[in-house]
């Protein structure tokens, strides 16, 4: 039986999937960031090779090169960084170099989200990004340009937005928030004047900014005025990405179906407040939530490669031996 294996490679960790043409999954593996632009090359080749190792040792099965294999990977935008990661599958002898697939972690997160079917995905993580793609294939793809030139309403956002408010609030410049003492108590802080060697001079990590994101949502979801104007800003530029891509892909003015992921995305504070502006700004947008994880997207792109076809019974059979192995479902 062939078998193929699917990488969804993050900003803050790196899942692989082990399935067979039947759709079963047969191991799950998972390690540490493989967005290269972050950590670099070498590490996200350790840590690609570490989630697919431990989804063949789940599987029970001496490692060997898979029939396929798709890698869905943050950051990879130019053909430039599709030849490094394809470069790393390659060394990593993941699959024959013919049936290694390489794109953007958005492309893999509406193959699971949407099992396959055309519509439009969001990612909100550490970064954010939208993607979409038609039955034809026509694809368009709006944000994700990394943390320094977008990645709005993201986990990083939402973290840097909340520094920003607080050294505000701190010399008198904006409002008083909350964000104050939620930064200063996040960061070890005994005075805010430490931050700026926290920032500049030890260098934060853009994992450690993004980790501030789901405290900001708290704050907001107590009713704080400046992390509520922080989360809508960045709710609004997600929607100006969906309206563009449905724009471009001629989605509008019908109907069309938008999922996502992230743990931003999935996370009921944001969800109450990005249901509500979604419905004022694109009412003929249908939010769906997620079938697969980005993962088994990436599984199911893989087994495309291989020339089979996504079925109704194929996605059931991957979902429910994956939840098996331990991977939780959207």
């Amino acid at each position: 039986m062939r078998l193929v294996v699917g990488i969804d490679g993050g900003g803050t960790n790196t899942r692989a999937a082990l399935a067979a043409e039947t759709g079963e999954v047969l191991g799950i593996g998972l390690a540490g960031p493989s967005n290269y632009d972050d950590v670099g090359v070498a590490i996200a080749q350790r840590n690609i090779k570490a989630a697919v190792r431990q989804a063949w040792q789940q599987a029970g099965q001496k490692r060997h090169p898979a029939d396929a294999a798709f890698l869905g990977m943050a950051g990879v935008v130019s053909d430039d960084d599709r030849a490094t990661i394809r470069q790393i599958a390659e060394q990593l002898r993941l699959a024959p170099p013919e049936r290694i697939g390489v794109d953007h972690d958005i492309r893999i997160a509406l193959a699971g989200g949407l099992a396959g079917q055309p519509g439009i995905a969001l990612i909100v993580g550490t970064g954010s990004s939208c993607y979409g793609r038609t039955a034809d294939g026509r694809s368009w793809r709006a944000g994700g340009w990394g943390h320094l030139l977008d990645d709005f309403a993201s986990g990083y956002y939402l973290g840097l937005q909340a520094m920003v408010a607080a050294v505000r609030a701190a010399d008198g410049r904006g409002q008083q928030t909350r964000l104050l003492p939620l930064v200063m108590e996040s960061l070890g802080l005994q005075d805010i004047n430490e931050l700026m060697r926290r920032l500049y001079y030890e260098g934060m990590s853009r994992a450690a900014i993004a980790a501030l994101g789901p405290k900001v949502l708290d704050i907001a979801a107590q009713g704080d005025r400046a992390a509520k104007a922080i989360l809508q800003r960045g709710i609004e530029e997600l929607l100006l990405m969906v309206e563009t891509v449905a724009k471009r892909l001629n989605f509008l003015p019908g109907s069309f179906r938008l999922t996502y992921t992230g743990g931003i995305a999935q996370s009921p504070i944001f969800q109450r407040h990005f249901r509500a502006a979604l419905r004022r700004r694109l009412p003929t947008c249908q939010l769906v939530p997620p079938i697969l994880p980005p993962v088994l997207g990436a599984a199911l792109l893989a087994l495309e490669l291989l020339g089979v076809a996504v079925t109704p019974q194929l996605v059931a059979t991957m979902r429910q031996s994956a939840q098996a192995k331990g991977l939780k479902m959207p």
